[in-house]
């Protein structure tokens, strides 16, 4: 769908069942807190099957879009971007994101939002993109800013992860200008 050279996006393939699953596995750690659901519903192939089964629906609905970042000489998943939290009336939807430890600061999600950003506003039809997320994420911070997104407030109590108190997240949005 989208060529970047070292790597490309691509909507989930029954095909990727294994590759998806292996790589929520291997970074189960560094995925816990901030993604869970996605996590446990990835855990083997053959819940990965079903979870990209769901997200095709999903697509087929516009609920939901979610696209696998993939090594190009590979074609191993090597992260995925979702736009969630769709609302139709206001053309506003909201990433999230996670990326293998072997891929991180290569440039991947930096590059992956932005194209999905384009995609978003000039295929998909949205108006207003969200990125949320914990000021102690630096890497996901700098994906925010790198990508213009524009710091709007901090939202109290907006996120509560596995057996922790709820945190406060910043709200980073981009619009768009055509």
């Amino acid at each position: 769908m989208i060529n970047l050279n070292s790597f490309h996006i691509d909507y989930l393939k029954t095909e990727d069942a294994k590759s998806l699953s292996e790589m929520m596995v291997s970074n189960s750690e560094r995925f816990k807190r901030y993604f869970p659901v996605t996590l446990s519903k990835n855990t083997t192939f053959e819940s990965s099957q079903r979870y990209i089964i769901d997200k095709n629906n999903e697509y087929e609905s516009k609920s939901e879009y979610t696209f696998a970042i993939k090594e190009s000489i590979s074609n191993l998943i090597a992260g995925i971007v979702i736009i969630k939290e769709i609302n139709w009336e206001i053309k506003q939807g909201e990433f999230a994101y996670c990326i293998d430890f072997k891929y991180e600061n290569k440039g991947f999600m930096s590059r992956s939002i932005n194209a999905i950003s384009e995609y978003a506003f000039e295929i998909i039809g949205l108006e207003k993109l969200q990125i949320i997320v914990h000021k102690d994420n630096i890497a996901s911070v700098k994906v925010a800013q790198k990508c213009h997104f524009i710091w709007q407030k901090t939202l109290l109590n907006e996120y509560t992860p596995p057996n922790e108190s709820p945190l406060n997240m910043e709200l980073y949005e981009l619009k768009n200008e055509k």
